[in-house]
C-alpha cells in the first residue's frame, strides 16, 4: 500500500511539472509570436531581456530638475538652479536623459512612479533637441507614454488615449532594439500599458524622463538586482 501510494503521487507530481512547464512554454510562444498585450509574466522577462541599471545624466537635467539617490531619482525644485551653461542640457521642457547609452540587444528598466500624476516616460535620441518649440513624439526622436490630470497617453502622431485598469506606480520599460520595439508594463497589475512598434531603430537610444511643474512628485529609477543587471544592453 505505501509503495502504490508513492507511485501514485510521484506520478501526480510528474504531471504537474508537465501542466507547469506548458504553461511556461505557451507564455514564451505567445511572447515570440509578438504578443506584447500580454499580462507581464516574469519567466518570459528573464528568458528573453537582461535588467539594465539606469542612471540619471546631470548634464542633460533641467535647472528645475533636482537629482539625488545617486543620480537615480529627480524631484521637481522649488526654484530654478543656477547651473553651467552646457548644450545637453534641456531648457524648454524639464527633461532629464539617462546616462546609459543603448545601441543594441534586449534590455528593461523600472520607474517608480507613486503618485504622480504629471509626467513622461520613455525614449530618445540623444541629439533631440533642447531649445525652442520641442515635440514629444517619434517624428521628432522620441517613444513616451505621458500621465497627465488621472489621463494616459500614448505620445504618438497624433496622440493615443491609453485607459490602464490602475494607475501605474511602477513602469516596467522593455527596449528590443533590433525588433524596434519599445513597450510599457504596469507593474501595478501587470499589465500591459502601450507598445510603439518603429520597425528598427538606427544610432543609440537613452531613457527619457519628464517631470512637469503642476506635479510636486518624484521620479525613482528602482535598482535591479547584482545578478540580473547588465550595465549596457
Amino acid at each position: 500500500e505505501v509503495l502504490y501510494y508513492s507511485f501514485y503521487f510521484s506520478d501526480q507530481l510528474r504531471k504537474e511539472n508537465g501542466k507547469l512547464q506548458k504553461e511556461i512554454d505557451e507564455r514564451k510562444t505567445q511572447f515570440r509570436n509578438g504578443c506584447q498585450k500580454s499580462s507581464l509574466y516574469p519567466d518570459w522577462r528573464k528568458e528573453f531581456f537582461q535588467a539594465v541599471t539606469i542612471t540619471l545624466d546631470p548634464d542633460t537635467a533641467h535647472p528645475s530638475l533636482v537629482l539625488s539617490e545617486g543620480n537615480r531619482r529627480v524631484t521637481w525644485g522649488e526654484k530654478s538652479q543656477d547651473l553651467p551653461e552646457n548644450p545637453q542640457r534641456f531648457y524648454s521642457f524639464p527633461c532629464v536623459l539617462g546616462l546609459q547609452v543603448i545601441t543594441s540587444g534586449r534590455c528593461y528598466w523600472e520607474v517608480e512612479v507613486g503618485d504622480s500624476q504629471a509626467l513622461d516616460l520613455g525614449i530618445c535620441r540623444p541629439h533631440v533637441m533642447r531649445k525652442g518649440g520641442i515635440s514629444i513624439k517619434p517624428e521628432d526622436g522620441f517613444w513616451a507614454i505621458r500621465s497627465y490630470n488621472d489621463e494616459y497617453w500614448a505620445l504618438t502622431s497624433p496622440e493615443t488615449q491609453l485607459i490602464p485598469k490602475e494607475h501605474p506606480a511602477r513602469v516596467c520599460i522593455f527596449l528590443e532594439y533590433e525588433e524596434g520595439r519599445i513597450s510599457f508594463y504596469n507593474m501595478t497589475d501587470k499589465s500591459h500599458i502601450h507598445t510603439f512598434s518603429q520597425g528598427s531603430f538606427e544610432g543609440p537610444l537613452k531613457p527619457f524622463f519628464r517631470l512637469w511643474p503642476s506635479d510636486s512628485a518624484c521620479l525613482t529609477i528602482c535598482p535591479v538586482l547584482e545578478a540580473a543587471q547588465n550595465p549596457l544592453c
